[in-house]
């Protein structure tokens, strides 16, 4: 399956979180291209639960032999996808959706090539919250906690890194209490604007990695461009 990217930004409302202007959340893969809007920098498409794809990424998590997946793909050659992830022969499912994401990704940005990985996460890969010094990132969860966020309004960006102080993130002051953490879904498409995009210095999502459960591990899939 090949993606178009879109030729002009879809004329989309952003769902927005109240009192902020930064999050754009719709049901419908358009809604990835609020990312280019100024005042957004986290774009979600909201999809709806995938049992099959679910399920194969379970099966994947408790294969002993899957250790994890990091590429660089060139994007001319996504045509050839499925010669580039050995070991998921299974798991038809998932390799059409890295492929539908990868190729999305590609064209949205207009990319020479992809970084891809997906990995098997056990516990929390980035338990603090920060900032990303990249352009924008792709994330989604399959299976297990969803990455956790915060609005703009909820933080205090003189918290961030060192500046906490050594403190934990709920003891250093950064968000005013617990109720301000929002959370995707296992399933959810989401492009984090980070710091390097130009015009969005100071401003690049604030999130983390969620805390994962005993027994109930993440694959997580994060697209960068190279």
């Amino acid at each position: 399956m090949t993606a178009t990217a879109p030729t002009t930004v879809p004329t989309i409302v952003p769902t927005i979180v109240p009192n902020t202007v930064h999050a754009g959340v719709g049901d419908d893969p358009d809604a990835l291209a609020g990312i280019y809007r100024d005042e957004v920098n986290l774009a979600v498409w909201q999809r709806q639960p995938d049992p099959s794809l679910a399920a194969e990424a379970r099966w994947l998590l408790a294969d002993q032999g899957f250790n994890g997946l990091k590429l660089t793909l060139p994007t001319a050659r996504l045509a050839s996808f499925d010669r580039f992830l050995p070991g998921l022969e299974s798991c038809p499912r998932l390799r059409a959706d890295l492929h539908l994401l990868s190729d999305m990704f590609s064209c949205l940005f207009d990319l020479q090539c992809v970084g891809l990985r997906l990995g098997a996460l056990t516990s929390a890969m980035c338990p603090k919250f920060h900032v990303d010094r990249v352009t924008c990132r792709l994330i989604c969860t399959y299976t297990g906690a969803g990455t956790e966020w915060l609005p703009n309004h909820s933080v205090d960006r003189g918290k961030l890194g060192v500046a906490s102080g050594g403190l934990d993130d709920a003891a250093s002051g950064l968000y005013p209490s617990p109720r301000a953490i929002q959370q995707l879904a296992a399933g959810d498409v989401a492009l984090l604007k980070g710091e390097a995009w130009q015009g969005n210095e100071g401003a690049g999502l604030v999130h983390r990695s969620p805390a994962v459960e005993t027994g109930q591990p993440r694959l997580l899939l994060t697209l960068d461009a190279m």
